[in-house]
């Protein structure tokens, strides 16, 4: 029997504001425990909570950004159970009424687009965080986090691959980026995702029993995990077995998901309308007053390049997939000139040399990146030699000017000076001399590489060629 895969994600981003949702306690990360708080995040009787209006703004970037229907009228509700780390004994979040509605984006796997629908997307509040002793059985919560602000974005179970979902939650991760309303750090927690995933036959409509997956802190984990729930849900069902409807943790040690608990259905949560918050109300100018301060997003990006710079699409593709390393490459080329030549720089020499860094942390600006190339093309340094510039640059920051002269690796393209050294080379090699003239075109490498080793790589390879040319005919 053969399975399809069916999986929904629920993105949480945490929304770039400085203060929380609720207080006016600070969002900022790697405060000491339980110094940003307040009686209002720590839900101390008789506080009132106020929302923060840009929460309500960003939530609004987000849903125009995605095609989706910004709800006018919504409203917040109490999310209800318990947890240490939950000092209310609620969250504050939305659930019958929330800002954003049927949405969607546009994947490409494999070379094949698909839509994918977004269900809703709503504004609440985190919880805190609880640390556990690796030495004694007991448990520490820091509430810093508690009432920072969270769009939770819900998709329609529209992926089909974990592959797909990959792809689904990199675009999504883009798009909060390049509105500047999420910094998008997994690591730290601002971007965090679950995933619900179940299989059913092919062919059958109705969905099969479903598990979700928490604990997955990078993309690639992700989709390693949801590969192997695939694995294992589709082994209990060829062997006549039910999945068991639960929610497990990914082990990215021992990379496999372990249970956690029952998965809890909406009701599970009583909720109900928040009496402490008024309904928010959405006038329509200022959603067209959002609507214009909307930056160039991923996808029309990519299609200008291609346009503008005449780039492959995977080119495009890759320069697009962040907001800093499209703006990083258009003032590089803004420098040079050069716009073939600058992606393809970016894509194999500084993304090598970032080793998955953020383009933000590289020390050559992409400034000193278009002069590089500007003296490849004016011929004062050979591409070989670019590339040693390139990482004297990565760690020093200099301009390639100063590490040129530092170095002294100015291109020699002086063509008496040159012609001195190949007629030596010639000299020296009669066998090869010989073998040359009488066919053995492929040669030329080898005459043109002792030239490169007499002149420490300085020569210029496109005289060099032209003087072999002249002087072995």
């Amino acid at each position: 029997m053969e399975f399809e895969t069916v999986i929904g994600l629920e993105i949480h981003a945490q929304l770039k504001t400085k203060s929380k949702i609720f207080c006016g306690c600070s969002t900022e990360f790697g405060a000491p425990p339980n110094t940003h708080t307040c009686q209002v995040c720590l839900g101390m009787p008789g506080v009132l909570p106020v929302l923060n209006k840009k929460v309500v703004e960003y939530a609004i970037k987000m849903g125009l950004a995605t095609n989706s229907t910004i709800n006018t009228f919504n409203q917040f509700a109490r999310k209800n159970y318990f947890y240490p780390d939950l000092p209310k004994g609620y969250q504050t979040s939305q659930f019958d009424l929330p800002i954003v509605e049927f949405g969607q984006v546009e994947i490409e796997v494999d070379g094949k687009k698909r839509v994918i629908g977004i269900t809703r997307m709503h504004m609440e509040e985190d919880a805190g965080k609880l640390i556990h002793d690796d030495r004694e059985p007991v448990s520490y919560v820091d509430l810093n986090r508690t009432g920072t602000p969270l769009l939770e974005i819900v998709s329609e179970p529209d992926l089909r691959s974990p592959e797909e979902a990959y792809a689904y939650l990199r675009k999504i991760h883009a798009i909060l980026r390049y509105l500047d309303i999420c910094d998008g750090n997994m690591e730290e927690g601002s971007f965090r995702c679950d995933a619900n995933i179940s299989l059913r036959p092919i062919g059958q409509d109705e969905l099969g029993t479903r598990t979700e997956l928490k604990n997955m802190n990078s993309f690639k984990n992700v989709q390693n995990a949801l590969e192997y729930e695939v694995r294992r849900q589709r082994d209990i069902l060829l062997d006549g077995g039910e999945v068991v409807q639960e929610t497990l943790l990914w082990d990215a040690d021992r990379n496999r998901t372990e249970s956690m608990r029952s998965k809890e259905e909406a009701h599970d949560y009583r909720y109900f309308p928040c009496p402490d918050l008024v309904p928010v109300v959405i006038d329509e100018s200022w959603i067209e007053a959002i609507r214009a301060t909307l930056p160039e997003l991923p996808d029309a990006r990519k299609e200008r390049f291609v346009d503008q710079y005449e780039l492959p699409d995977y080119d495009a593709a890759i320069l697009t997939s962040s907001r800093d390393l499209a703006d990083y490459f258009e003032r590089a080329v803004q420098s040079c000139g050069q716009a073939k030549k600058v992606s393809n720089w970016i894509m194999t020499e500084l993304l090598r040399e970032l080793k998955g860094e953020e383009v933000s942390a590289c020390k050559v600006t992409p400034e000193q990146l278009g002069s590089l190339l500007k003296m490849v093309a004016d011929g004062i340094i050979s591409g070989k030699i670019a590339k040693t510039v390139f990482l004297e640059m990565m760690a020093s920051g200099k301009d390639p000017e100063v590490v040129v002269k530092e170095k002294k690796l100015v291109q020699v393209s002086d063509q008496g000076e040159l012609l001195a050294i190949v007629r030596e080379i010639i000299a020296e090699n009669p066998g090869q001399v010989a073998e040359f003239r009488g066919g053995k075109s492929k040669l030329m490498g080898f005459f043109v590489g002792q030239l490169m080793q007499k002149t420490k790589g300085k020569a210029n390879p496109k005289l060099a060629n032209e003087l072999f040319g002249r002087e072995l005919s």
